[in-house]
């Protein structure tokens, strides 16, 4: 049996159209904490990474964006691809986030069941399709605002909702190579939780047999990766060899992202996976009462700011969206 060095889920990383309709999304709809104003740092044209998460920036709570607008890329969703991100909140907050996305004019379903759990599925302006998850199992301090009580805030992720054409394969790579354990299924969908299992350690498999293949590369309105947290360098190379050695070749090697470490390997079924280290953190270029609000870029790009601002879209970010401390 493999070892399991994964502890729970890490970030998810998407990309969006316009970068302030992003943050009016995520930091005045649904109220997260503004975490980190940086930029991509791969490819040649200068786009904004933006971080949102809870009231103490928690692994596992962070949605990464890359504003794709104006570089002119649109996605196409399908099958090998992060479906939908699901936030955590209490279950007797359904109610207040049902009549809140309503009045905000935010697309939805309406309270549904899905294995045992009450959803809300609703969608980001640029299409991207998210849920909230009543789960009274969440501990986590959600960021509160004026219209968001305690109570109703979001504490962080519960689950992706991973969309493949044969989920065979894919729950082979999860058992057996990520160390997940299969704890649901109905026909359609299929429920994996790792580590202490529950929310931020889920991972929902839905099986979509006559949708066409989705697109991998950067471009509005898909997820590009989910990333599951390891604790550091060592382990995480240590998970990468014994990946690979089952014979899941296609990872990368790892790779500095300033704040965590990374290695991406694509899943069976097309998923992009990555898996971060854990280590190192958002505070490592401000303080955590500053986190979210200037913009920071990397040592390696320094350098070149006036030639990498330039040409991104101006932004503001909502004063109730800054502030606080992440614990020690």
């Amino acid at each position: 049996m493999a070892k399991n060095y994964v502890t729970g889920m890490h970030h998810v990383t998407s990309c969006v159209g316009k970068a302030q309709e992003d943050i009016d999304f995520f930091t005045r709809v649904i109220g997260q904490r503004m975490v980190k104003q940086t930029v991509l740092f791969d490819g040649s044209t200068p786009i904004y990474h933006l971080y949102y998460g809870n009231r103490d920036a928690q692994l596992g709570t962070i949605m990464t964006t890359f504003p794709y607008r104006q570089a002119g890329i649109r996605g196409r969703k399908g099958t090998g691809q992060v479906a939908v991100t699901g936030y955590s909140v209490a279950e007797g907050a359904l109610e207040f986030w049902a009549r809140r996305l309503e009045r905000l004019g935010v697309a939805n379903d309406g309270i549904r069941q899905r294995l045992g759990q009450s959803v809300i599925r609703f969608e980001h302006p640029s299409g991207l399709e998210f849920e909230m998850v009543g789960d009274d199992r969440d501990a986590r301090a959600g960021w509160t605002t004026d219209e968001i009580e305690e109570k109703d805030s979001v504490r962080g992720f519960n689950a992706v909702t991973m969309s493949v054409r044969d989920r065979v394969e894919q729950e082979r790579f999860l058992v057996d190579a990520v160390g997940f354990r299969k704890t649901a299924e109905d026909e359609r969908y299929q429920r994996f939780e790792i580590a202490e299992g529950g929310p931020g350690c889920t991972v929902i498999v839905r099986h979509d047999p006559d949708v066409p293949q989705g697109s991998w590369t950067f471009g509005e309105g898909t997820v590009h990766h989910v990333a599951f947290a390891v604790r550091n360098d060592a382990e995480q190379m240590e998970f990468r060899e014994q990946v690979v050695g089952m014979g899941y070749t296609d990872c990368s090697e790892s790779k500095d992202r300033n704040y965590f470490h990374s290695v991406y390997c694509r899943s069976p079924g097309g998923i992009l996976c990555e898996f971060a280290t854990s280590d190192i953190g958002f505070t490592i270029d401000e303080p955590a009462e500053e986190l979210g609000r200037n913009l920071l870029l990397p040592p390696w790009f320094e350098s070149r700011r006036a030639e990498i601002v330039a040409p991104l879209e101006p932004i503001t970010v909502p004063a109730s969206s800054l502030g606080g401390k992440v614990p020690a």
